[in-house]
């Protein structure tokens, strides 16, 4: 009677090989897959955060801009130039003293329960945006002006900060596309050639950023791009009294 142990064999060179290749191509699969996993969870997470970024410096932007002339007390001679706090601005332009297609500077009397009857007194009441294309970023200068002198104070709001590379953020790439767009109660664009003798007609402000994330997108090897817009109404220029 033949013994069945000494009949069973072993894998053969062939088979190890075979299994071993098997083994291998799943491996590389799987490590394939974890990887662009990973790329694309890198690149969903850039893409949020830039989103993030963007999407607030806008909505500050657009409420802070949609206050632009407001005056509660209907003060006569309120506005001041921004550049120059012993001088009263151009009472024509109300709240908007400066609309170009890169910066604009907003006045408004805020003080709550009572208003001071004096615009820059206090913080929040003058605010200049302004597009800083050399170093891809939006500033934002609140402009004081306690004792008639004018206390700005311009900081990076949106975009690399001077001095501080480590700090990763995204950056304004608008160029020559315009940040601020002006238009008039008909809906009609103000052209920018046009202001700021056209400050008065002012009825709607549209916003647009350009802005392209810090660092590499994993998948696609570029930097992520993406572009924002909003569109406002400051109620209190159309006011006339």
């Amino acid at each position: 009677m033949r013994d069945p142990l000494n009949d069973s064999r072993g894998f053969t060179l062939t088979e190890l090989v075979m299994a071993v290749a098997v083994g291998l191509v799943l491996l590389a699969a799987v490590s394939t897959a974890i990887v662009s996993g990973q790329r694309s969870s890198t690149g969903i997470e850039r893409k949020v955060t830039t989103n993030q970024d963007a999407r607030a410096a806008l909505e500050l932007m657009a409420a802070e801009i949609r206050m632009a002339s407001f005056n509660s007390t209907f003060e006569p001679n309120l506005w001041r130039d921004p550049a120059n706090c012993n001088a009263a601005g151009n009472q024509n332009r109300r709240g908007i003293q400066e609309a170009t297609a890169t910066a604009i500077t907003v006045e408004m009397d805020i003080e709550s329960p009572n208003p001071s009857r004096v615009c820059g007194d206090v913080d929040g009441e003058i605010i200049r945006y302004a597009y800083d294309a050399a170093n891809s970023r939006i500033t934002r200068e609140n402009i004081r002006c306690p004792g008639g002198q004018n206390a700005a104070n311009e900081m990076p709001f949106l975009g690399p900060i001077a001095g501080q590379p480590e700090v990763r953020t995204v950056e304004v790439v608008n160029n020559a596309l315009p940040v601020f767009r002006y238009f008039d109660g008909t809906g009609a664009e103000i052209l920018h050639a046009n202001l700021p003798n056209d400050i008065p007609r002012i009825r709607r402000i549209e916003i647009a950023l350009l802005v392209r994330s810090a660092d590499v997108d994993p998948t696609s090897g570029q930097r992520r791009q993406m572009a924002y817009s909003t569109s406002i109404i400051p109620r209190n220029h159309g006011i006339q009294f």
